[in-house]
């Protein structure tokens, strides 16, 4: 049913992951279908990475690392944006279509007040994507 599964993963924060992250390779090993892992950074120097290069070499080695852990197919796709914060939800309707992806599974919080004037990530990117979004709570 779905070809390519795309997860949204922030590497400074993967502990809080855990859930997302096995739902996705669940679904990997349901489907037959590889996880290409996205993460958005900027061109400056951050606290993972010092250029968008090392970034990249290191998402490359968690999507490595995720594959041999759940034993599936994995790749990994990094993306820089000048300001992160700001353009995260449509680099990453961007990165849907770069991917080739056809699912997006990615974390979420439960919904709050704000939510219903600023909508999450997650919300947004179901919101506005025209493929399929799990959003993992």
């Amino acid at each position: 049913m779905f070809k390519k599964i795309m997860t949204p993963v922030d590497l400074a924060h993967v502990g809080t992951l855990e859930k997302t992250l096995q739902c996705a390779a669940d679904l990997s090993t349901h489907f037959k279908a590889p996880v290409v892992y996205v993460a958005v950074t900027s061109p400056q120097p951050g606290k993972i990475a010092h250029t968008p290069q090392e970034f990249a070499q290191k998402l490359e080695a968690f999507a490595k690392e995720q594959g041999e852990k759940h034993g599936i197919e994995t790749g990994s796709h990094a993306m820089t944006s000048h300001d992160p914060t700001i353009d995260l939800d449509p680099t990453l309707l961007k990165a849907v279509e770069e991917t080739g992806s056809d699912l997006v599974v990615m974390a979420t919080h439960p919904p709050n007040f704000s939510d219903y004037i600023w909508p999450s990530n997650g919300g947004y990117v179901a919101e506005h994507s025209k493929v399929s979004v799990l959003l993992v709570r």
